[in-house]
């Protein structure tokens, strides 16, 4: 739920505002005896038998209300204002009909206000007894006092009476302001709970990845959380009409598909960009209620649904994979047979041999190009060794030369008299690094000109690091944020899974697999693996 404003004053408590104006009811009573005492109207007060004493009360009793007045702001101070305030009143009714014989029918009904508010008030069985009893003495005493003094009297069952009604006045507003309270607190608790649950769907609505709008009939939108608002934002600081910015201009194809939706027809289902620098949102409607126009619209990010197909894909190729490689398999066995075969005949010449070797050598590769790639699809864990990089990034280079025909282009070996040792598994890095090479030596080269492939072995604060570079053209910036998403290729005949496997079986031997931009031309990808000794300060 939004904050209150600072500037909107604070509400006070029930029971507080209730002492406020029982102060001001309290106020008028003193006011009007007060302007009866000492108004050409006093005539109306019949024969006073004591002039002095019902001024001195009056005034009093006017000051008196005043104080409780300004005194009733606090609200921990409730309970003895309320039983000072009614003692007062007891007190000045007392006084007021001895000094005022004619008026105490009136005083006395006017009391009775007085007690049933004081024991509204009361939280405690205990006070209201005590103000009921109170009353009940003054009201006897005020009797048997007249009795004695030979006055003019009430008859006593009147007094009975009035007693019997102060009596009950008192239980019922008692049991009143106890039910008063108890609903004011469940109303209480039931609105912070209600206040609690709105602040949390608010938050996460807010938080969702998902943009929500609120748009009404007239497409003004009148909520929007953080994602949506991230899709507008460029285009939100228009100035609009008071009401809330309107949909149309801030997204107007999107206003489109809304008012498509309403009417009925077939809506676009296309992704919409709403500007060139957010990604791509597949919109979705729904009605806030069944009798409204007020319309819910969700902008589902595509690119999470697209990665969701890849992931699906991915899988896909995985179940793929493992029924192709019983397939594949078989023909490598074969070959690795005839192979032995044909190197156990002695009509063999040494050139001969040495091509059967190639062919041993390649038909092992490819079998273990075929696990590299089930192993990825099952996650399977790596097993990592302990390896000295200058010695094995120069046979394969070596390797590389003799198996391919490089006749214009070049793939060198930059390393140094220093050993430098990583941990990794030796299938895993010959197959990231022949991605690496094949990638370098097909695109890495300039137009009209042979490749020049390098493969540096160094380390960097005891992480070493393996850099395939080439002096081609260069890779795009939007092209090189793409680069190890799976399927991505400029390539008509690429598959767009070389650059994704090889990340993929760098991490799991605990690599990292990095494009770095080279200044001037050129491109450069860096496999970081773990030391030797990477535990230690």
């Amino acid at each position: 739920m939004s904050p209150r404003p600072a500037f909107l004053p604070r509400i006070r408590s029930v029971p507080v505002r209730e002492l406020y104006f029982f102060s001001l009811y309290r106020v008028l009573e003193a006011g009007i005896l007060a302007a009866l005492m000492f108004s050409p109207l006093s005539g109306m007060l019949g024969q006073m038998r004591h002039p002095t004493l019902g001024a001195v009360v009056a005034v009093f009793y006017l000051a008196a209300t005043i104080v409780f007045l300004l005194l009733g702001r606090q609200e921990r101070w409730l309970v003895p204002l309320v039983l000072a305030g009614v003692l007062i009143d007891i007190a000045v009714a007392m006084l007021a009909t001895h000094a005022i014989p004619a008026a105490t029918a009136g005083i006395a009904m006017m009391l009775v206000f007085n007690v049933a508010a004081a024991c509204l008030l009361l939280t405690r069985r205990r006070h209201a007894v005590l103000v009921a009893g109170t009353a009940l003495a003054a009201l006897f005493g005020e009797y048997f006092g007249t009795l004695l003094h030979d006055g003019d009297v009430r008859s006593l069952p009147e007094v009975i009476m009035f007693a019997i009604g102060y009596l009950s006045v008192a239980y019922l507003a008692h049991q009143l302001g106890q039910r008063a309270r108890s609903s004011q607190a469940l109303a209480e608790q039931r609105g912070a709970e209600v206040a609690n649950l709105f602040e949390i769907n608010e938050l996460i609505i807010r938080r969702m990845r998902t943009g929500v709008l609120v748009v009404d009939a007239h497409n003004r939108i009148k909520l929007i959380n953080e994602a949506a608002s991230g899709l507008l934002s460029e285009r939100s600081a228009q100035e609009t009409d008071g009401n809330g910015p309107l949909l149309g201009q801030l997204a107007p194809e999107l206003a489109r598909r809304l008012q498509q939706w309403r009417n009925g027809w077939e809506v676009d289902d296309t992704p919409l960009q709403l500007s060139p620098d957010q990604p791509e949102v597949q919109p979705r409607f729904a009605r806030l209620l069944a009798d409204s126009e007020t319309s819910l619209v969700f902008l589902d990010d595509a690119t999470v649904a697209s990665r969701r197909a890849e992931s699906l894909t991915l899988a896909a190729l995985g179940r793929f994979s493992a029924s192709l490689a019983h397939e594949i398999r078989n023909p490598l066995a074969a070959i690795n047979y005839a192979v032995q075969l044909l190197e156990e005949s002695d009509k063999m010449a040494d050139g001969d041999r040495r091509l059967l070797q190639i062919i041993h050598q390649q038909c092992q590769r490819t079998n273990g190009i075929v696990e590299s790639v089930l192993g990825l699809a099952r996650r399977e864990r790596a097993n990592p060794e302990h390896i000295d990089l200058h010695a094995f990034v120069r046979r394969f280079v070596d390797d590389y030369q003799q198996t391919l025909s490089i006749e214009t282009d070049s793939l060198v070996a930059v390393i140094g008299v220093r050993p430098i040792h990583g941990v990794i598994d030796s299938r895993h890095l010959h197959q990231v690094l022949t991605v690496l090479v094949q990638n370098a030596l097909n695109y890495g080269r300039l137009p009209g000109e042979p490749a020049r492939v390098r493969i540096r072995v160094f380390d960097v604060d005891r992480r070493p690091m393996i850099d395939v570079l080439d002096r081609g053209p260069g890779i795009p910036e939007g092209v090189a944020s793409q680069l190890f998403r799976p399927f991505f290729t400029t390539s008509e005949h690429g598959t767009g899974l070389g650059l994704y496997i090889a990340r993929e079986l760098c991490r799991a031997n605990q690599a990292a697999l990095d494009y770095v931009a080279v200044p001037g031309g050129g491109s450069c990808f860096r496999i970081t693996l773990a030391g030797v000794h990477a535990l230690q300060p």
